[in-house]
């Protein structure tokens, strides 16, 4: 069985070849990177392809049984619609338009819990939650929703498809790093000069891949599954690194009303930089989430069970210090 990545090199996309490699399917990993680091020394087959290229996605999943489609941008900004729209929205219809020219048999679609609306805050967000095209919903955000839009149009046309919704993806392989995992490295090095009174739903990547591989088996065509793991406080969380790897927690807990008031300053002093800014108005923003979202749906069809989050956390710092990014100061454990 030949199978396609799109997004291969990356966070998810590293993990997600892995575990198809240990199924012994045969992978074509495509990417628009030319860093490779996340699949070097593993068996498949690399296409160097950009989703706004029809065509190229057209070669690139002829012969293809199941397209695993991960490939994306994430934006914490508030001026990148051109982009976003451009990869994730145009990118995802070339996707669903080659997948239907090659007679793809399933395309599974990683979407986001950004992509459906968290409002009302009481109410539990599931897959009947309404996505988040109001304008007045964050770029990133509406790139996704409009991204599953195009998903939605292609199932419309005889499309077999899935859509998927994590929440935070950390964990192993997190090369580049991630957002999230660039946050989770300053605080494991000690680096992070505070937090954020707020939190967000973690998710372990390597059980959204397994849930990505068991809904490509079973998941009825048209289903979409929310894929949360749990909701933890930045400053629970930072305790939590602290009992792992040893680093101190930042002492100061920002409000999130100051957070927000600094962000747009934070943002713009590391784009004058060209760095990227750990927080930014609208990762402020997304901080201010819904607590309660459901993956009971998931648990029910697909045996989805995300694994505790300290258990999540140990892997990865033993990873990021296997690669060379973080030496620990207290070996797991020890008190």
């Amino acid at each position: 069985m030949t199978v396609v990545v799109t997004g291969a090199a990356g966070h998810l996309g590293g993990n997600l070849v892995r575990a198809l490699l240990a199924r012994g399917a045969r992978v074509r990993a495509l990417d628009y990177t030319r860093d490779w680091r996340a699949l070097e020394g593993l068996e498949v087959e690399r296409v160097q392809a950009d989703v706004r290229d029809l065509d190229a996605l057209r070669r690139a999943f002829a012969g293809a049984d199941i397209v695993y489609h991960a490939a994306a941008v994430i934006s914490l900004r508030s001026d990148d619609w051109p982009l976003l729209e451009a990869v994730n929205v145009v990118g995802t219809r070339n996707v669903v338009q080659a997948c239907l020219d090659c007679r793809v048999r399933r395309l599974v679609h990683f979407s986001s819990i950004h992509a459906l609306r968290q409002e009302p805050f009481g109410v539990p967000v599931d897959e009947s939650s309404p996505l988040a095209l109001s304008a007045s919903s964050p770029p990133y955000d509406r790139s996704k929703a409009a991204g599953e839009r195009e998903v939605r149009l292609g199932i419309g046309r005889g499309l077999d498809a899935v859509i998927l919704n994590p929440t935070g993806m950390i964990g192993p392989h997190d090369y580049a790093p991630s957002h999230f995992g660039q946050v989770l490295l300053a605080l494991g090095q000690g680096r992070m000069p505070a937090l954020v009174s707020s939190g967000f739903d973690w998710v372990d990547v390597r059980d959204v891949v397994s849930a990505a591989l068991k809904a490509a088996e079973v998941a009825p065509a048209g289903a979409r599954y929310l894929l949360s793991g749990h909701w933890v406080s930045m400053r629970d969380l930072a305790i939590l690194v602290e009992e792992i790897t040893g680093a101190d927690p930042p002492w100061f807990v920002c409000p999130l009303w100051l957070a927000r008031a600094g962000a747009s300053l934070a943002d713009a002093l590391a784009r004058r930089r060209q760095g990227r800014a750990l927080f930014t108005g609208v990762s402020i923003r997304a901080l201010r989430s819904n607590r309660h979202i459901s993956h009971e749906r998931a648990a029910r069809e697909l045996g989805y069970r995300p694994r505790p989050i300290r258990q999540t956390l140990a892997d990865l710092y033993r990873w990021f210090e296997q690669a060379g990014r973080l030496k620990l100061l207290r070996a797991e454990g020890q008190g």
